[in-house]
């Protein structure tokens, strides 16, 4: 293990994070008379909003995960750091991030955290084995691996009842990825797999929508949830409000119902989209300064998105929490386009105490349902169907970074929405259970200790 000191003679700014807030903070600091680290623990800048279709066969990794190194190469003033952080340290003014054992200090002048946000199980972190999530790459790739499993199973199961939990899909939480999730689950099944087997109908597929929310898309409002809900329905989706999960398994769940009863739903592949927690990196930040986070561990923020006490030290995205600004690209995006402007104008003496406040300008929110059919809220404005649907593809394809990205999307969807065939159909075993395995390892293998720059052995704060 070894521990290299990154410095810079001009004004450094540390970025946290390749999503929207980090990508984004880069590219507003492009002309600034400043060099830029970005370190993120992924090689690629991740379109999240669309992973629910690299898990149903629609789309390919390369289609929505940019390597970030080929997006910043002409960028000249910034510099990618591979790595998970694992400590923040606001005395020092230093990040230290670990790739294998290789750990890494970096000191920055000004810092852009844009950690994120991971999936929440609400204190029932071992539903993660039965029910992956959807927030990363593997997590698609997994889910993919076992939507299409039951399915091969299931034609080789000669039992009834076998075959009916293997083809029951649960998706858990009706916010806007569960419902594009469950809509894309039952076409795939209807469409895309009609007359591919010879023992079972896919169309028989059992394709369940569970929250324990009174509504689908509570966000966006009673009457587009009506709508999403509506249309998921006709697609043969069973909705189940006021439903609480309280155990999952490798063959089902239990669910709670709103008088205080518990049933049990067989079925062998379970999604969770159901809630996000901060990364534990808020937490340290809170810690060291005189900031808080809030039930789902982000950031309390400032008026100008920094933490109490350091002018220096912003946080933008999923992590920062900030009144009537959603979890979404949008808000990442005009965070850390905020946050570089601020940057910007402390290099030319601007007091940090006069700063005007970060304003979010809503520019709307949508969910697809199905294929040409999505729901939109833009200001006041309330609509679904297919011009929202047609809205919706293109702000997505508006932020696809790359154009060779936009283009093969748009083939992608042709195929898939024209006709019933899928493009990203193929997976694996090992797709399926690398994940749990990986886990399984780290449980077994102690970390070796960390070490100080006097190569002192030091205790290893928690993993961001």
């Amino acid at each position: 293990m070894s521990i290299q000191p990154v410095e810079s003679k001009r004004h450094h700014v540390v970025v946290i994070g390749s999503g929207f807030g980090g990508l984004f903070g880069v590219k507003a600091l492009k002309k600034a008379d400043v060099d830029i680290t970005l370190v993120a623990k992924t090689t690629h800048h991740l379109f999240q909003p669309l992973l629910y279709q690299v898990a149903t066969g629609i789309l390919s990794v390369g289609e929505i995960a940019p390597t970030t190194r080929v997006i910043l190469r002409n960028q000249k003033n910034a510099e990618v750091l591979m790595g998970e952080v694992l400590d923040i340290d606001l005395t020092a003014k230093t990040v230290t991030s670990k790739l294998l054992e290789r750990e890494t200090v970096t000191h920055f002048d000004s810092l852009i955290v844009a950690a994120g946000a991971q999936q929440s199980y609400f204190g029932n972190d071992h539903f993660a084995e039965f029910a992956p999530g959807m927030k990363t790459i593997d997590d698609a790739l997994e889910l993919r691996g076992r939507i299409l499993g039951a399915f091969e199973q299931a034609e080789l199961s000669n039992d009834q009842e076998e075959r009916d939990r293997l083809m029951t899909f649960v998706v858990v939480g009706a916010g806007p990825t569960g419902v594009e999730l469950a809509g894309q689950i039952a076409e795939l099944a209807d469409r895309t797999l009609d007359g591919a087997f010879r023992n079972i109908d896919p169309r028989d597929a059992r394709v369940i929508l569970l929250d324990a929310a009174p509504a689908v898309l509570p966000p966006m409002g009673e009457k587009l949830g009506k709508k999403a809900a509506d249309k998921l329905e006709k697609l043969g989706v069973e909705i189940q409000l006021n439903a609480m999960v309280t155990d999952v398994d490798n063959d089902g769940l239990t669910v709670k119902e709103k008088d205080g009863t518990t049933r049990r739903i067989e079925a062998q592949c379970k999604v969770w989209s159901a809630g996000v927690q901060g990364s534990p990196l808020g937490k340290q930040l809170a810690d060291q300064s005189e900031s808080e986070t809030d039930r789902a561990g982000r950031v309390i923020v400032e008026p100008d998105l920094t933490v109490k006490g350091h002018p220096n030290v912003f946080v933008v995205g999923d992590l920062m929490s900030v009144p009537g600004v959603p979890g979404m690209a949008q808000g990442a995006i005009q965070g850390a386009t905020y946050a570089a402007k601020q940057i910007k104008a402390s290099l030319k003496g601007a007091d940090a105490t006069q700063r005007e406040p970060f304003k979010y300008f809503d520019k709307g929110s949508m969910a697809t349902v199905s294929r040409f059919n999505a729901v939109a809220k833009v200001g006041k404005l309330e609509f679904g169907g297919f011009i929202a649907w047609l809205m919706w593809l293109a702000l997505h394809l508006y932020y696809l970074v790359g154009y060779r990205s936009r283009i093969t999307t748009v083939i992608s969807w042709f195929v898939t929405f024209l006709g019933r065939g899928r493009a990203q159909m193929a997976s694996t075993e090992q797709q399926v259970f690398a994940r749990l395995a990986i886990e399984q390892l780290n449980s077994l293998e102690p970390s070796p200790p960390a070490v100080d720059g006097d190569g002192n052995r030091r205790e290893e704060k928690a993993a961001g």
